[in-house]
C-alpha cells in the first residue's frame, strides 16, 4: 500500500470553481480530485525538464504522483 500524505493549500475562490469546472467536464469526482492530477502532471512536466537538462541528476516522482499520471483513482 502507497503512503499517503495530505497536502493543505488554500486556493483563490476562482481558480478552485475553474477546477471544479473541468472536474464536471471529465468525469472527476471534484476539485480537489482535479488538483491532485494538476499537481502530479506539474511534477511529470517539472521532471521532464530536469532529467532532459542532467539525466545524472534526475528527479523522481513519487510512486503516489506516478499512480495518479497512469490514471489509478
Amino acid at each position: 500500500m502507497t503512503e499517503e500524505r495530505k497536502l493543505a493549500r488554500t486556493i483563490p475562490e476562482e481558480l478552485y470553481a475553474e477546477l471544479g469546472q473541468i472536474a464536471d467536464a471529465i468525469g472527476l469526482r471534484d476539485a480537489e480530485q482535479a488538483a491532485s492530477i494538476a499537481l502530479a502532471q506539474w511534477a511529470a512536466w517539472r521532471k521532464a525538464e530536469l532529467d532532459h537538462r542532467d539525466p545524472d541528476q534526475k528527479y523522481f516522482v513519487n510512486e503516489a504522483l506516478d499512480q495518479l499520471l497512469a490514471g489509478k483513482k
